[in-house]
């Protein structure tokens, strides 16, 4: 068991020259990888780009004698009266 054992020069350098061939096409291969993923994310970046998030809210409200009081979740209570029972409402749902 403790045999050594030889190949050829010939083979071997042959096994070299494959394994050096194989490792230049998987080098060219992380740089198209490489350059792919920068190009996606050009892309996908160019695309959300083109798309603007404009909010415009324009609302007339006649308060009278009270205030109104817009809470942001699509409720305006106006004057003291609502705003008082608005709050009774949400005491009584705790």
């Amino acid at each position: 068991m403790t045999e050594e054992k030889t190949i050829p020069y010939i083979a071997h350098e042959s096994e070299v020259a494959r394994l050096e061939r194989i490792i230049k096409r998987l080098w060219i291969l992380c740089i198209i990888i490489f350059l792919s993923l920068i190009a996606t994310n050009a892309g996908w970046l160019y695309y959300e780009n083109q798309f603007t998030d404009e909010t415009s809210v324009v609302q007339d409200i006649d308060t009278g004698n009270g205030n109104a009081v817009f809470s942001g979740i699509g409720d305006v209570s106006i004057g003291t009266d609502q705003a008082k029972s608005n709050k009774e409402k949400s005491e009584k749902n705790w």
